[in-house]
């Protein structure tokens, strides 16, 4: 079976390569010389602990099995099995971990609480103010600047891979057992099966499908610093984290002290990951209501620069580049946005926060339903 997938970020590039896997062959467009949105502005991080209990958190596993085969199957993506700390400042959000504890799946997450000696056994940077953290060795990152390059690296090795960038594609029709796609440039793709894969991008094609989908966008601001001199061993969280993630919803959340005015207003979390080039990676902030600001707000980005160097014990490298992100989220808690529009096209969307750490599971899902 020939497949189109159209859109190059890391929803479609994962579909592209479990389309491989399947045998078929593949042509790949993109609209962008390279992926601009979502996939390029997050954290890299394959998120296992926080997951919703349920269907969630079995895609997660399932795709931390599969970013790990990604990784084995192209040493030169970067991987790192580093795990998270998620760091308890007061004994509210300690008492949270260990309600959390008592989950029926907790183990299935590898959830351990450490002491504070324990913890910094694990990452000898974090030297601050905090009594305990909650240890999950599953989490993981990637590069989110170089992961699509090396994965497109490696599909294009294949010889029924096609990757087409710079190709805008303006209409998709089906009939019968055909699929069509025109470029703005007149190009014409054609296929037995075509895939969407749009992001946040919910007014370019099948606008009427999306407007009534249980979708919504989600704007978001994130930083890094400068280079930090010490090794940072694992991904990074504070409390609030807790708040956001429904790994946690747990009856003591309720009585987690109020969060700083400016989390509370702007929906943050604390979420921090040092980068392959020693910077860090830090965020983050939610905004739900349309149009989002244009303008960046920089109360958050001083907020959380100041709560991880109160973490770490020391004043962290300054911030060297801001920026904003909208991505694509079910309203309903559902992994992700998969809808049949016709026989032979399927868009996937929607997967909120979690695109980079749910990708491959969600794609290996999606070509199941078309076998």
């Amino acid at each position: 079976m020939k497949i189109l997938v159209i859109g190059g970020g890391i929803i479609g590039t994962t579909h592209a390569r479990a389309a491989l896997k399947a045998g078929h062959e593949v042509v790949h467009v993109e609209r962008d010389l390279t992926p601009q949105s979502a996939s390029v502005r997050n954290f890299g991080l394959v998120w296992v602990s926080g997951r919703k209990s349920g269907e969630e958190l079995d895609v997660a596993i399932r795709a931390r099995d599969l970013w790990e085969e990604i990784h084995q199957e192209n040493p030169e993506l970067t991987f790192r099995g580093n795990g998270s700390l998620t760091l308890a400042k007061n004994e509210a959000e300690l008492r949270v971990m260990e309600e959390s504890l008592d989950k029926s799946d907790a183990h299935l997450r590898k959830w351990e609480i450490l002491g504070k000696k324990e913890t910094q056994r694990i990452n000898p940077t974090l030297n601050g103010n905090y009594l305990a953290s909650l240890w999950c060795p599953l989490d993981a990152t990637v590069e989110p600047h170089s992961v699509l390059t090396s994965l497109r690296a490696h599909l294009a090795k294949h010889s029924k891979y096609i990757w087409r960038n710079s190709v805008e594609i303006i209409d998709v029709k089906s009939a019968g057992d055909r699929v069509t796609a025109v470029a703005k440039s007149g190009e014409v793709f054609e296929g037995d099966f075509l895939i969407l894969c749009p992001g946040a991008d919910h007014e370019s094609l099948f606008k009427e499908q999306f407007d009534t989908a249980p979708i919504r966008k989600v704007y978001l601001q994130m930083m890094s610093t400068a280079p930090f001199e010490g090794v940072i061993t694992t991904s990074v969280a504070d409390g609030d984290s807790m708040r956001y993630y429904p790994g946690y919803d747990v009856p003591s959340l309720e009585h987690l002290p109020a969060q700083h005015p400016i989390a509370a207003e702007n929906h943050m979390q604390l979420l921090l990951v040092q980068r392959a080039d020693g910077t860090i990676t830090m965020g983050d902030t939610h905004a739900y209501d349309e149009p989002f600001p244009f303008k960046l707000e920089e109360p958050p980005y001083q907020y959380l620069h100041d709560i991880a160097s109160e973490l770490f014990g020391v004043k962290l490298p300054p911030i060297t580049h801001r920026w904003s992100g909208v991505y694509s989220q079910r309203t309903d808690g559902a992994v992700c946005d998969r809808r049949r529009i016709a026989t032979n096209i399927i868009s996937v969307t929607g997967p909120g926060g979690r695109g980079n750490s749910l990708a491959p599971a969600i794609a290996e899902a999606t070509l199941k339903e078309i076998q």
